[in-house]
């Protein structure tokens, strides 16, 4: 887990400076039938918002906890990140995640090994799902810098 954590930290202490640096113009350009950077940022921070409540929620809910998928297109969409202020989304973006580093770092041990049964009933832990995180935020870090 130490390794996600540092992973982690090396990612948004990179990018909180990084994404700045990019022109709204960037940020907000699209292709066909894909997201701007900006909404891909946006698409982080709901992904932030999911993730938080459930690394919560499975300390304290009945076990097996039971994964709750989200359509992430309809929040891109509804929360309206492409019309966002770039400087308010990435502050939003960020807490979020110093929030969940925060919660990661001090995650239980035996926590980590809690199941999760996701909606096509496969069984995945914890320390899956806080890795996989990290995973997808990187994937999407790497678009948005592309």
């Amino acid at each position: 887990m130490q390794a996600a954590i540092l992973k982690f930290e090396k990612l948004l202490n990179e990018n909180v400076n990084h994404f700045p640096t990019l022109s709204t113009e960037v940020l907000e350009a699209k292709a066909a039938g894909k997201w701007s950077k900006k909404e891909i940022l946006g698409h982080l921070t709901d992904s932030a918002i999911h993730n938080l409540v459930r690394f919560t929620e499975i300390n304290y809910l009945e076990k097996p906890y039971h994964h709750r998928p989200y359509n992430q297109i309809d929040l891109v969409n509804l929360n309206q990140y492409q019309i966002m202020d770039p400087d308010e989304l990435l502050q939003l973006w960020l807490v979020l995640n110093k929030q969940i580093v925060r919660l990661m770092k001090s995650v239980d041990e035996k926590a980590l090994d809690y199941k999760i049964v996701l909606s096509d009933e496969s069984v995945i832990d914890l320390r899956f799902l806080m890795t996989d995180y990290v995973e997808h935020l990187e994937h999407h870090i790497n678009q948005i810098k592309s």
